[in-house]
């Protein structure tokens, strides 16, 4: 029978976890760090279960040791925090997953037997099968904020790759956060101390963007009066973050192949080779596959950029993160403006909630602001928003309501329902494709998909899907 350490300093937790666990498998338990250290040394456990928030040394400091000792065993934290560093640091020390309390008792068996598994089967874990990073919410204009599902998916992901060299592409529409996501990425990665340098290839001209990311020798061109450093150079040892890639050409796309082939560049008006040692993440909000097939973007480049990409989902895709971005960007800005604005009252909330944001999260930041240096009092009211112009909202009209019923029978809703029904029929027909595509092996069915098998494992009892399903 497999060996569980639980690892909490309330004595109710303990209790609950080892009334749980013990029909399945050996459970010790510790109410501190050292006493966890010892228990672990002794017993051998085949997966911990440790808390953050313990007095004394804490589980960062104790999964570090853990770590350092069997580097394979996994640890499930469990924490009654969603966001702080701890939690993103424990990811970098090698969590397996994060748990927050109170516990979805299906969700956390799930992950526990999936943990084991790997230790069962040797079985490679996910990509998705890391600890979420939940970043801290402070006042900092380089924070990501969020707690729906769809972002949390995303903070694991960047947790994973933070530690590794490998390069990413960033995925998603404008003003969906990309620079954060490559800025945090970087912040967490080892490369932190060293330089990060952000261009957006869309945003200066091709006759000098290449000058720009290589640098020139005095004399190269016409104006050359001076030597330039590029910023592959600028940013060596470091991270570079090449924006909107997707509208970079084709003869500097060949170029850029070829740093990322030899690790070297050369400046316009040199033959020198100058070495470089520079991770790339880029981003596009394009369709990048579509553009290679139109002979657009190098087929090449594209499989050398994307050793792992990144998803970003658009704002009306996480609707439930909107509350916690609006007192975000009401802490961010309201103290660079004369006007103290803290608080914004429900019904100015609700529209926000109910507009559509074509421009994600800069839409939003933009809007706050706005309303911020226009209003008369502390507390943000409807009047306020864009200067009481109406925000379209993404509910269909009764017209447009009927026509999607017409097109598609089987989503039968009312006019404002029929977004989440829609969303929800899709998913069912994806996961039922996926699942069938793999023989019904959920393993194989998540890897398809590019998510963790516990996601998937949810969303399969959600839809109450059973072999044979259509």
């Amino acid at each position: 029978m497999l060996k569980l350490l639980i690892v909490d300093d309330e004595q109710s937790v303990r209790y609950s976890f080892r009334k749980l666990l013990t029909a399945s498998y050996l459970v010790s338990e510790a109410s501190d760090a050292d006493k966890a250290l010892e228990v672990f040394k002794s017993d051998k456990p085949d997966l911990v279960i440790l808390d953050i928030e313990m007095p004394g040394k804490d589980g960062i400091e104790v999964l570090k040791v853990i770590k350092d000792i069997s580097p394979k065993t996994p640890v499930i934290i469990i924490t009654a925090y969603g966001t702080g560093d701890r939690v993103i640091k424990a990811m970098k020390f090698g969590a397996y997953e994060y748990i927050e309390k109170p516990f979805d008792v299906p969700r956390l068996m799930a992950v526990i037997e999936e943990a084991l598994r790997g230790i069962k089967t040797n079985e490679p874990t996910l990509e998705g099968d890391q600890p979420a990073i939940l970043f801290k919410p402070a006042i900092d204009s380089n924070a990501m904020v969020g707690e729906s599902p769809a972002i949390k998916e995303v903070f694991k992901l960047i947790g994973r790759v933070a530690a590794s060299d490998a390069n990413i592409l960033i995925v998603g529409e404008s003003g969906t956060g990309k620079e954060l996501v490559a800025g945090a990425i970087h912040r967490y990665s080892e490369r932190s101390a060293n330089p990060f340098i952000a261009i957006n290839c869309a945003a200066i001209p091709e006759a000098l963007l290449e000058s720009e990311l290589f640098g020139f020798e005095k004399g190269a061109f016409t104006g050359a009066d001076r030597q330039k450093i590029g910023r592959f150079e600028q940013a060596n040892t470091g991270t570079i973050f090449l924006d909107e890639i997707g509208d970079m050409s084709l003869s500097l796309q060949a170029k850029l192949l070829r740093v990322l082939q030899e690790g070297a560049v050369e400046r316009l008006g040199s033959s020198k080779t100058i070495k470089v040692d520079v991770r790339i993440v880029a981003a596009t909000n394009r369709n990048l596959e579509s553009d290679i097939v139109s002979k657009s973007f190098r087929e090449d480049l594209f499989y050398r950029l994307k050793v792992i990409t990144i998803s970003l989902p658009p704002l009306r895709m996480r609707k439930e993160d909107i509350p916690i971005l609006v007192k975000h960007f009401l802490e961010k800005h309201s103290g660079s403006t004369r006007n103290n604005v803290l608080t914004i009252n429900p019904d100015a909330l609700t529209k926000l909630i109910d507009h559509a944001w074509p421009g994600n999260i800069r839409e939003l930041e933009n809007v706050i602001k706005r309303a911020i240096i226009l209003a008369k009092g502390s507390t943000l009211g409807v009047e306020d928003l864009l200067d009481g112009q109406e925000l379209p909202v993404t509910n269909p009209t009764t017209e447009n309501a009927r026509l999607f019923a017409y097109l598609n029978p089987r989503i039968m809703a009312q006019p404002g329902e029929i977004y989440t029904k829609a969303v929800g029929e899709f998913e069912k027909d994806l996961l039922i494709w996926a699942l069938a595509e793999t023989q019904w092996n959920q393993l194989q069915a998540a890897k398809l998909l590019g998510i963790s098998r516990v996601m998937l494992h949810e969303r399969v009892n959600k839809f109450n899907l059973t072999d044979g399903s259509r």
